[in-house]
């Protein structure tokens, strides 16, 4: 019988939990394990086993939107130019940077966006075209040192008014080009360990059954609504993480860095009792949004988003 220490459980837990998730909004599987799985293991050595997974979940998200390509990879080129770049700098930055200052950088980076996306921020950047390849290029140093990427792109998608359809090819599209270039990049600069490879045992089962039971969820409850309570969950952690490596780092002492953590909770309940107070105004005021049509730097659609459901993902 194998004997699990409590890394293995955890890391066990929180990916059948994120390939859940992962299932039900294509997206999210590493911005939820991530956090998690840092308090046991450093992003050298976690990082390496993520990528494997997601070559494998991204070419599936990928698979099932592809009548959706023909429509957005045009809008999504200029990012993915910038991804590759992106990702050897951050590839080689993982492999030279302490272990505790990169846990440190990624939940200074997750943090903030995560509540952004909580706070329902949707402001459509008209210039869409200029930003594609600098975004692409900071997603790619993002991904390939935490391998976390969706909490930016699925901010800007959902500002940029992308469907459902649209939506997950895109995420698609991007996360299989930054995923087998980050594996690629890491297999050169020599990332992959023993220790890494180790962990694709505990989480390959774990996004097996994982991803169906997400499909299937879904279809049972407010898409919107699971997302946003999986989305303070995701801030909860982040927040414990940060005060964890704060102490970690010296740079705060126990137990005034957990009010680091608190504070996090605090927003996070503000926001969430804002989302289920007024969360039906947020999504008319969406809909009323009005996009000129034929506008090569918006969207063909008069609308940003459609529905509460496709605002989830």
């Amino acid at each position: 019988m194998m004997n699990l220490d409590i890394g293995q459980i955890t890391l066990i837990g929180i990916t059948l939990f994120a390939a859940t998730v992962n299932g039900a909004l294509g997206y999210g599987f590493s911005s939820l394990t991530v956090p998690v799985a840092l308090i046991f293991y450093s992003n050298r050595i976690l990082n390496p086993a993520l990528v494997l997974v997601e070559v494998a979940l991204n070419s599936y998200v990928l698979l099932v939107n592809r009548r959706s390509i023909p429509k957005i990879w045009k809008r999504v080129l200029p990012i993915v130019c910038g991804l590759i770049p992106g990702v050897i700098a951050g590839s080689y930055a993982l492999s030279m940077a302490g272990p505790e200052w990169l846990k440190l950088i990624t939940y200074l980076i997750v943090l903030p966006l995560i509540l952004l996306q909580a706070a329902g921020v949707r402001r459509p950047i008209r210039s869409e075209h200029l930003i594609g390849v600098p975004f692409g290029a900071g997603v790619g140093v993002l991904y390939s040192t935490t391998t976390i990427s969706g909490p930016p792109l699925a901010l800007l998608f959902n500002n940029q008014g992308f469907v459902k359809g649209e939506f997950r090819a895109a995420i698609g599209l991007i996360r299989i080009v930054e995923s087998t270039v980050t594996a690629t990049a890491y297999y050169y600069l020599g990332v992959y360990t023993a220790a890494s490879t180790g962990l694709l045992s505990s989480i390959i089962p774990s996004v097996i059954i994982g991803i169906p039971i997400g499909a299937y969820v879904i279809r049972q409850m407010n898409a919107e609504t699971f997302r946003r309570i999986c989305m303070s969950f995701d801030t909860w952690v982040v927040g414990f993480g940060l005060s964890k490596v704060l102490i970690e780092l010296g740079l705060l002492t126990s137990p005034r860095a957990y009010s680091v953590w608190l504070g996090v909770v605090f927003i996070d309940l503000f926001l969430l009792y804002g989302f289920f107070t007024r969360g039906p105004e947020i999504a008319a005021a969406a809909l009323a949004v009005d996009v000129a049509d034929g506008s090569p730097r918006l969207l063909h659609q008069k609308t940003p988003t459609v529905t509460q459901d496709d605002l989830s993902t």
